[in-house]
């Protein structure tokens, strides 16, 4: 059991992603990352074939990344394939109303995410988040016609080029621009304090198909250059290290503020008309947490106390799915559309494509559950000022 003290923190803070960050480096010495753009764009399925004129570097990398770990159970897979179609619609809502604000609260992550990508399409970090959530959740993810993995393949090639950008135009304190911590903070985010966020909402959720959801995301991130040995191996592993990560790091930024306003702002233009408009920011603030909240400046309404009716309504809503294969059928099929409606809206009609940035932009721009699932419990550490993790303005572990 790890303790995941400060000096081993401190020491994935110096690591980065050694054969995708070699890749770009030689990509860029070669002066290819252009035509590797270009020959990459049609490169979009499993089992295709490599474009010709490929460097070597790149055509090396994509040989070595082009098959899951060996050690992935499909068992597993499977399962937590199936808890995404059961809850796609309350794992969208999570995703955009608790993961992406939690990201949000790390000041450093907030001024990188600001720092590269343009104000004039701020769902753009949305929609390739969402499209790439349902690649992995098809049930050909993994297969031959497949999209997760040759876009697993772009996205770890894009987080190695930020990095280069960001040490070579000196634009970082640190040594190492998204590193192996934040990318496990990221990861945390994305699973765990996604199936938070459910549980806070009232979702049904079996300890199986949580567990299940936390291991597709662990294979996730081992494909994302996340070194295994370091990914936290369950739930419980994972809250010990992700209330570290945020009593080391959390706090209010201008740029996590302004990107929770961009965040605000892109959900009420989808959503027709206005008298909707304050559910956002308080459906914000009844995931995260009043304090969190008042660090990202989420404004406050009287849909704040309205919100809270949702978990009840949301219980009712599972009953009813429970009480037959009928009604199971019918939640999904309306949870799956929704989720593409949210999507279609997000990514503006168009495949999203993970390319190389030449240079940075310069502007900030499954059946009845017997039981449910309850988050493991805050780590017993407390914070630099003495504050008890279990204080921490996430969405805290207990009565939704």
């Amino acid at each position: 059991m790890h303790d995941y003290t400060e000096e081993y923190m401190n020491g994935l803070r110096l690591e980065g992603d050694r054969l995708a960050d070699a890749t770009v480096e030689a990509l860029f010495a070669g002066g290819d990352v252009g035509r590797f753009n270009t020959l990459m764009r049609w490169f979009t399925t499993s089992g295709q074939a490599l474009p010709e004129g490929l460097p070597d570097a790149a055509r090396e990398y994509l040989n070595a990344t082009a098959t899951p770990p060996d050690w992935v159970d499909w068992t597993v897979m499977e399962q937590a394939r199936q808890f995404f179609i059961d809850n796609d619609v309350h794992i969208s809502t999570a995703l955009s109303f608790a993961a992406m604000p939690a990201c949000y609260m790390i000041p450093h992550v907030a001024k990188l995410l600001s720092a590269t990508h343009s104000l004039a399409y701020p769902s753009r970090r949305m929609a390739e988040t969402g499209q790439f959530t349902v690649y992995l959740m098809q049930p050909d993810a993994f297969q031959a016609g497949g999209r997760f993995l040759p876009a697993a393949q772009k996205v770890r090639l894009l987080h190695a080029s930020i990095r280069r950008h960001l040490k070579q135009e000196d634009r970082w304190p640190e040594p190492v621009p998204i590193c192996q911590e934040d990318m496990l903070g990221g990861l945390m985010m994305f699973s765990l304090q996604v199936l938070d966020a459910l549980h806070r909402m009232g979702v049904h959720i079996s300890p199986d198909g949580a567990e299940a959801y936390y291991y597709a995301w662990k294979v996730v991130g081992t494909i994302l250059g996340m070194d295994p040995a370091t990914i936290p191996p369950d739930l419980e592993a994972a809250r010990r290290f992700s209330d570290r990560y945020m009593l080391r790091h959390m706090g209010p930024s201008p740029e996590g503020a302004q990107l929770t306003r961009q965040l605000i702002d892109m959900y009420e233009q989808v959503v027709p008309g206005t008298f909707l408009d304050p559910v956002v920011p308080a459906l914000i603030r009844f995931l995260i947490g009043d304090t969190a909240a008042d660090w990202l400046q989420v404004p406050g309404s009287r849909w704040d106390s309205i919100v809270k009716i949702g978990p009840v309504l949301l219980d009712a809503l599972e009953r009813l799915e429970d009480s037959g294969p009928w009604a199971e059928q019918l939640s999904d099929r309306l949870g799956r559309l929704v989720t593409k409606l949210e999507l279609s809206s997000l990514t503006r009609g168009r495949v999203m494509h993970y390319a190389i940035p030449e240079e940075l932009k310069p502007d900030y721009g499954i059946a009845p559950r017997a039981a449910r699932w309850t988050p493991p419990p805050p780590a017993s550490t407390s914070a630099p000022g003495g504050t008890p993790a279990g204080e921490r303005p996430l969405p805290a572990p207990g009565s939704p």
